[in-house]
């Protein structure tokens, strides 16, 4: 799998579109003066004790407080109490995690008002950014994230992740990271840390380290709201995270960008250096790689898919709902439960991308096409748990019910994506709207592929408005010409004053209208 990622910055955001195969799959917006995301520390002061909810609220400087859960106190939150109150003192030398005698983990089940109290300040890390009208969530478990390892201080657990299949590659990878880090430092050796050299992990590792005692040496001067830590931006996490053999392209519109993923990727891949590529183009970049068109097909209500297919996805602050429908595909009576299950795949196949492209989360639910045999069901189930291995956020996939209704839940830790395709008519000045202009061409083309293979109609006329008549007929080797060619069949265009711009019918060769 080929993998390319356009990065287009703009006057008040950067957006990062990742491409499998030309397919984009993920699209990420970060704003330029982006505050409390997912991994950024902060010194907070607790404001109001929820006993009711056993939680607390924390004032880290956003317009509501965050939210602390005792689940997301961390087994150690006693011991990072403590550090924090030593290292708030002033007191030089500052306090050594490593030196410590870690206090006992808290229980499983108990009351946070046991651990914290109004106006205690706390160390505490971002886990789910700002959504709707929630704060954000937050954690008194640290966690520091490279590219091959993740650094938990008041820990001495050793975890590695559960993709790597190897035992023999376990024990290794624990053995080098044992003997390298230090007391009191609690380590999750990533995915990608495996096959690494001692070297590669000792490296990441000791960055970390450096970072852990940047944000302490902040301590000391530091007020609640301050920020400790940040975590890197999108565009180096993205890379941090996902940056492999199987990328080809990574391609910036923006110099200053340019030279700090170059000096980045210089860090932790020199040898992958040759694919970063400065676009200096005057065709937006977006254009040019084909994002923009295929963000105009992917987001909105309808998503269309092959064959006719399509879903209707309508999304809440709590629960996203996905309707499948077989539109016009072909329907094989002698077999209609292997034509269902064709449908549900195709779908399924789009859903999984869709997830990641829209960066949904919560509860999904999805109305599947009836499958009436067990075998069926299962080969959907399947089908979707493959397609969506790709999935880095967690996320769980519940086998279909007897009402044809599978439930997914998937991890959300930023709002999802949520982007306008609908234009404005001219023609009705603004009044009215129609679909991407941009999709005419393909939206016709599909309709005659439909119209052919499907109807066997061998003689079609289009009748659409003068401009896109013109549009449609420029040149010799011209848009009608290629149909012709491609569908070895009689295509004749009008155009119709009458139309609006991108208005179309169709005719067949007695001149009788076919409605699609």
């Amino acid at each position: 799998m080929n993998k390319e990622l356009i990065i287009d910055t703009r006057q008040d955001e950067t957006v990062i579109a990742l491409l499998e195969d030309e397919i984009l799959v993920e699209l990420h917006k970060q704003s330029n003066d982006t505050e409390f995301t997912v991994g950024d520390v902060y010194l907070g002061k607790v404001k109001k004790s929820m006993s009711g909810l056993n939680a607390v609220f924390v004032d880290i400087g956003h317009e509501r407080d965050a939210f602390l859960h005792y689940s997301d106190l961390g087994e150690q939150v006693s011991s990072t109490i403590e550090f924090t109150k030593q290292a708030l003192t002033g007191r030089t030398p500052l306090p050594s995690v490593p030196k410590m005698t870690l206090l006992p983990e808290i229980k499983k089940s108990g009351k946070v008002s046991d651990y914290l109290t109004n106006n205690q300040l706390v160390i505490v890390q971002i886990a789910k950014e700002p959504i709707s009208t929630k704060g954000p969530r937050i954690t008194t478990e640290i966690a520091i994230a490279g590219r091959y390892i993740v650094l938990i201080p008041f820990s001495d657990k050793i975890n590695v992740s559960q993709k790597v299949r190897s035992n023999e590659e376990r024990r290794r990878l624990r053995r080098i990271i044992s003997a390298a880090k230090p007391n009191n430092f609690g380590v999750i050796i990533r995915t990608i840390a495996e096959n690494k050299t001692a070297e590669d992990l000792e490296t990441d590792l000791n960055q970390l380290l450096a970072k852990w005692d940047a944000l302490v040496r902040r301590l000391p001067q530091a007020k609640h709201r301050k920020k400790l830590h940040s975590e890197m931006g999108r565009t180096s996490t993205i890379l941090r995270d996902i940056l492999n053999s199987s990328f080809e392209n990574i391609v910036v519109n923006d110099q200053t960008l340019y030279e700090e993923i170059h000096s980045y990727i210089q860090t932790i891949a020199p040898e992958k250096i040759d694919i970063l590529k400065l676009h200096k183009g005057k065709q937006p970049i977006f254009e040019l790689y084909g994002v923009d068109k295929q963000i105009k097909k992917s987001f909105g209500r309808t998503i269309s898919i092959k064959g006719g297919i399509y879903l209707i996805i309508e999304q809440t602050e709590a629960m996203v709902v996905i309707d499948v429908n077989s539109g016009k595909k072909t329907k094989i009576p002698e077999s209609q439960e292997e034509n269902a299950l064709e449908v549900n795949k195709e779908a399924a196949t789009e859903i999984a991308r869709q997830l990641r492209l829209r960066d949904m989360g919560g509860i999904i639910v999805v109305d599947f096409i009836d499958l009436r045999t067990s075998a069926a069901r299962k080969a959907l189930l399947d089908h979707l748990l493959q397609k969506m291995q790709n999935d880095t956020s967690r996320h769980t996939v519940l086998p279909l019910s007897k009402f044809g209704i599978m439930e997914i839940t998937r991890q959300r830790v930023r709002p999802a994506t949520k982007i306008e395709v609908i234009e404005k008519c001219p023609a009705c000045q603004g009044s009215g709207e129609i679909s991407p202009s941009i999709l005419i061409i393909d939206e016709l083309e599909n309709s005659l592929s439909y119209l052919i293979h499907e109807q066997n109609e061998n003689k079609l006329s289009i009748h659409v408005h003068p401009m896109l008549y013109a549009y449609l007929r420029r040149g010799f080797f011209n848009q009608v010409f290629k149909w012709k060619w491609k569908f070895r069949r009689s295509i004749k265009l009008y155009p119709d004053k009458s139309l609006q711009l991108v208005e179309y019918h169709y005719y067949n060769e007695k001149g009788e209208e076919i409605n699609l």
